[in-house]
C-alpha cells in the first residue's frame, strides 16, 4: 500500500491553523500543598488506580533542575502528597496501565562526576506494579532519550514511542515500535524503533507525552511540538496525531493548546515563558476532553477543550 505523503508543516504554520479555529475552553489552575515553596508542574492527568484518584507531578525549586516526582491525592480541591508514599528523583512523570499493571516513567538526570551540580545527561526510568506502594524498577531508556511512552494495543501487545535525537533524530523526532510484552523492553528496543517520517521540519522538534487506544484500534498520540525563536527562547505547544500501529500510517499533527490559553504567571526562566508541556488527557465522552499541562515550567493547569481524538475514530 502506498502511503499518502504528509506535508510537513512548521510550528508557525500549525499555530496559524490553531488560532484560525477558536474554541470554547474552561481553564483551572491546580493548587498544591505539602511541598514547601517548591513548584509543581508537568503533571500527569488524574487517574484512578487501586480505588483512589491520583496524579503525579514534578516537584522542584524554582532555581533548580533537580526534582522529585510525587504521587498526589485531592481533598477539597487541594492536591497533597499521598501519605506514606515513595517519591522518585525524576523529572516529567508519565503513566499508563498495561494488563492491569501500573507503569510509571520519569527522567533521571545524570551529573558530572567532578561536579554534582552539573547535569550532563539523562535517562528515562520505568517502574511497574499492581499497587502504588510496591512499584519496582524494570527498564531504562538509552542515554539522553526523553519522551518514551508505552501503550497496550488492541491485541495485547505493547506499543513503544521513542524520541531519538542527534545523528538519527536531529533536535528530536518520534519513533515507534511494537513488542510482545514488557519483558522485551530494553535499551535496544528504544534504539531500534522506526522514526516516523515527515513530522517535523529540521528546525522544530517534538515528542509523545501520552498514548490513547482509540475505538478503531489506532493510537491517538498526545504530544508536544517545539521551536526556538531568534533570541533562543523556547516555544512549546500541545499537539496530537493518530497512528495505525500496524502500518505506521499517521495523520498530520495539529496543535490543540498554547501558552496563550492560560493566565499570565511565573516562569522558571524568561526563555521558558511560552512553554506548555502536555501531561495527559481525559476524554469525557461528550465531545469534550480535559488536558493537563505544565505551564512555563512553574505551574500546573487543566483546560477543557473539544475532544481532539474524535475525528481519528
Amino acid at each position: 500500500m502506498t502511503r499518502k505523503p504528509i506535508k510537513t508543516e512548521t510550528c508557525k504554520q500549525l499555530l496559524d491553523k490553531f488560532y484560525a479555529k477558536p474554541r470554547l475552553t474552561k481553564v483551572e489552575k491546580l493548587a498544591f500543598s505539602g511541598v514547601g515553596n517548591r513548584d509543581v508542574y508537568n503533571i500527569t492527568a488524574p487517574f484512578r488506580f487501586d480505588g483512589e484518584e491520583v496524579i503525579l507531578g514534578r516537584v522542584e525549586e524554582r532555581d533548580s533542575e533537580f526534582s522529585q516526582v510525587f504521587f498526589f491525592t485531592c481533598d477539597n480541591q487541594i492536591w497533597s502528597p499521598r501519605k506514606h508514599t515513595h517519591t522518585y528523583n525524576l523529572q516529567d512523570p508519565c503513566t499508563t496501565i498495561i494488563k492491569g499493571e501500573l507503569i510509571v516513567g520519569g527522567v533521571e538526570v545524570i551529573t558530572a562526576a567532578d561536579n554534582p551540580g552539573k547535569i550532563v545527561s539523562w535517562i528515562t526510568q520505568f517502574y511497574r506494579g499492581f499497587q502504588i506502594d510496591s512499584l519496582r524498577h524494570f527498564s531504562s531508556g538509552p542515554g539522553t532519550m526523553k519522551d518514551i511512552r508505552l501503550i497496550e494495543l488492541a491485541d495485547g501487545r505493547v506499543g513503544v514511542f521513542t524520541r531519538p535525537q542527534g545523528a538519527r533524530g536531529g533536535r528530536g523526532q518520534i519513533g515507534f515500535t511494537i513488542i510482545d510484552s514488557l519483558e522485551e523492553l530494553n535499551e535496544q528496543t528504544f534504539i531500534d524503533a522506526e522514526i516516523l517520517q515527515d513530522q517535523f521540519v529540521p528546525e522544530d522538534w517534538g515528542g509523545a507525552n501520552e498514548a490513547h487506544l482509540l475505538r478503531n484500534g489506532h493510537v491517538g498520540v498526545l504530544g508536544h511540538i517545539a521551536c526556538l525563536d531568534i533570541l533562543g527562547n523556547k516555544h512549546y505547544y500541545s499537539m496530537v496525531f493518530s497512528i495505525n500501529p500496524e502500518t505506521c500510517e499517521k495523520t498530520p499533527i495539529k496543535i490543540i493548546a498554547a501558552r496563550s490559553d492560560f493566565p499570565r504567571g511565573p516562569g522558571k526562566r524568561p526563555e521558558l515563558e511560552d512553554v506548555i508541556f502536555s501531561g495527559g488527557l481525559i476524554r469525557s465522552g461528550n465531545g469534550r476532553a480535559v488536558l493537563s499541562v505544565g505551564v512555563s515550567d512553574a505551574e500546573a493547569y487543566q483546560i477543557e477543550i473539544p475532544d481532539p481524538f474524535i475525528e481519528y475514530e
